[in-house]
């Protein structure tokens, strides 16, 4: 459980604490001017009615004041509820004024039950009360009268600036768990639109897997299946060709599902290098179509990174189906370059070529197009899965590629970006998201 949901739960009972602790003080307030007024020099009957009127503020407080206090709107009871109350209190004082003390509970009690202005003035009402007592009975000597005006007078201060101070508090503690419970709905949202997020992503990746493993090599099926049927007749030794690779291709794509389902690294790189893969690619492409196929390294062949090893595969195997479905070429060259700081993959082919800026706006525009003009079901996994692959680790790619031109794709990715920092980093970003980090 995280602090913000702590808070918005200790909230309300942090604030009923609060409250239990000027209950206690009411209680004192209350058990003081009592006792004063019970030792005073009053008539019996005076001190009892005096006693009567205070005893009655307590459930007069308790049943309508303290669930008044506790709630944030102000309405026709606040008013009620200070008039009763002023109604007690001028009680006890005009038989006694020793139930003035009655004060120090009684305007806190108005400042958390009416709104500031009339609260003040009320207060202020109060503590003239007693003055007010003391010139209507009369006797009173001038002495005494001042006495009990500046009395009544610090009174008014130090009532009106306790009053305010306990508003104040009362004010900042609502204001808290206001924030705290904000803030708990906003970690809350923030969560589920990181689970959305991380949903999103994975069902990203698993589009491009699908389309870059299992989608072309049905694809690839497909067509051999064809071939075969059609030549099972006239050419049975190149039909039984055909359904040799098919069988090949098959196990090969069993091996790929399987270890994507279990470790995402692809079959043709747990036991090889990246440049025999890519090899083995080229070879592949060659006995499926017919067309010469060439792969070369060039530099100083060197461990990478898994998540850069993978990124290239998959950019080799799309643009090997590309050249495959749509360049109508007669060779492809697959170069794997290994230079300081990077390394690039570069796919060329001597087909037919395409307007390459004008299907790259129509892939981005309509995300239904793989980025070489053929529109097909692929939904827009081919170029575009190619650039969001390499932005997960910081690589780059360009396509040149005009009518009767032929096409050159290169991929570059740098060795000091995030790619560098192991195998499966852009995968374990994925996994994290999804989990509503």
């Amino acid at each position: 459980m995280d602090t913000v949901t702590r808070e918005a739960r200790r909230a309300p009972d942090a604030r009923v604490r609060w409250f239990g602790l000027w209950d206690s003080y009411f209680v004192i307030c209350y058990l003081v001017t009592t006792g004063l007024v019970f030792t005073s020099a009053v008539p019996q009957t005076g001190r009892l009615i005096a006693i009567g009127a205070l005893t009655l503020v307590v459930p007069w407080y308790a049943g309508i004041g303290r669930p008044l206090m506790l709630r944030h709107e102000r309405d026709r009871r606040n008013a009620v509820f200070a008039g009763g109350l002023f109604g007690l209190f001028g009680l006890a004082t005009a038989v006694d004024l020793t139930s003035a003390f009655a004060l120090f509970a009684l305007v806190p009690m108005l400042m958390m039950s009416l709104d500031t202005r009339p609260a003040v003035v009320a207060g202020v009402l109060g503590n003239l009360v007693p003055v007010t007592m003391l010139w209507f009975q009369g006797g009173a000597t001038a002495p005494l009268m001042l006495f009990v005006l500046l009395a009544s007078l610090l009174g008014i201060a130090l009532s009106v600036l306790l009053g305010l101070w306990i508003k104040r508090v009362v004010r900042q503690n609502r204001e808290h768990a206001e924030l705290i419970e904000e803030l708990r709905r906003n970690r809350e949202q923030v969560a589920r639109l990181s689970h959305q997020a991380g949903i999103s992503a994975e069902r990203e990746r698993l589009a491009r897997e699908i389309h870059d493993t299992l989608a072309q090599s049905l694809t690839s099926i497909i067509s051999l299946v064809q071939a075969a049927d059609a030549e099972v007749a006239e050419a049975p030794a190149v039909a039984r060709k055909h359904l040799a690779l098919v069988g090949r291709m098959a196990k090969e794509s069993l091996a790929e599902a399987r270890s994507f389902v279990a470790d995402r690294t692809p079959a043709s790189l747990r036991e090889s290098s990246l440049a025999q893969a890519l090899r083995r690619q080229a070879d592949g492409l060659a006995a499926q179509t017919g067309l010469l196929a060439r792969f070369a390294v060039e530099g100083e062949e060197r461990p990478l990174p898994m998540a850069v090893n993978v990124v290239l595969l998959r950019a080799a195997q799309e643009a090997g189906t590309n050249v495959r479905k749509h360049a109508d070429a007669r060779t492809v060259d697959l170069v794997l370059r290994y230079e300081e700081g990077h390394v690039g993959l570069h796919v060329t082919d001597d087909g037919k070529g395409f307007e390459a800026a004008e299907a790259e706006r129509g892939a981005a525009a309509e995300g239904g197009q793989d980025g070489t003009g053929g529109g097909d079901e692929d939904s827009g996994f081919g170029l575009r899965g190619m650039a969001a692959r390499l932005a997960e680790i910081g690589g780059a790619m360009s396509v040149v590629s005009a009518p009767g031109a032929g096409t050159v794709v290169e991929v570059t990715v740098p060795l000091d970006g995030p790619s560098a920092q192991g195998p499966g980093t852009a995968e374990r970003r994925t996994e994290a998201a999804h989990e509503g980090r």
